[in-house]
């Protein structure tokens, strides 16, 4: 399978999901608590870059909702649409991460809640480099990511079947720092899905900061 056609079964999983994403993953504590702690360290009217933006909550939401400027994208136009409807003062875009263009040091701080994790492994360190050529010298970047030690693996998920891949908590920090980011924070959630067509995982927020290279 191209990587094309990966991404694009990958965006056709998430359009069947759709709302029931919301509905399965109601809460989210780790991605409130990550964006509470980025929220006082960003400047007024901060731009941030939100990968994987999903619905929009929370979020787009709670970034959009403190004055910030947030791009959202997305590879499902079904979640574009949603996170549109969600929070209207935001920018979202169909588009994927390893191919959408950015300009260099444009964004004061990024999210990737979970995004990264539907890539294979080869290609989540070009992702990586993305997001440090997006946010600017000493921005921030928060990383959401299941703990497991899986490559491009199909797993059943909402109903539908998605690839996923993910690393052991020490590997994927070292991946992160590797890629540019000082990791000023690690935290682990074990989190229960309200949903018995997603199972129980360990998720790892880790909140970074970019290096001035």
């Amino acid at each position: 399978m191209s990587l094309a056609e990966r991404t694009q079964a990958q965006a056709r999983a998430f359009d069947g999901i759709g709302e029931r994403y919301d509905e399965a993953f109601p809460h989210k504590e780790g991605q409130v608590e990550a964006v509470e702690w980025l929220l006082p360290r960003l400047p007024s009217g901060a731009r941030v870059l939100d990968v994987g933006c999903g619905t929009g909550v929370p979020t787009a939401r709670r970034l959009a909702a403190a004055g910030h400027a947030v791009s959202g994208v997305d590879i499902s136009p079904v979640m574009v649409k949603l996170a549109r409807r969600n929070v209207p003062e935001a920018e979202f875009t169909v588009a994927d991460v390893l191919e959408v263009p950015i300009d260099p040091g444009m964004f004061d701080a990024a999210t990737a809640f979970f995004s990264l994790l539907m890539l294979r492994r080869a290609d989540i360190p070009r992702a990586l480099g993305v997001l440090h050529e997006a946010v600017a010298p000493d921005g921030y970047l928060l990383l959401g990511m299941v703990e497991a030690d899986l490559d491009d693996t199909p797993i059943p998920f909402v109903g539908e079947t998605i690839r996923v891949s993910g690393y052991p908590a020490d590997a994927l920090a070292e991946l992160v720092a590797g890629a540019g980011f000082a990791v000023e924070e690690r935290r682990s959630v074990r989190y229960a899905p309200a949903s018995a067509s997603a199972p129980p995982e360990v998720q790892q927020f880790l909140y970074c900061r970019r290096d001035r290279a």
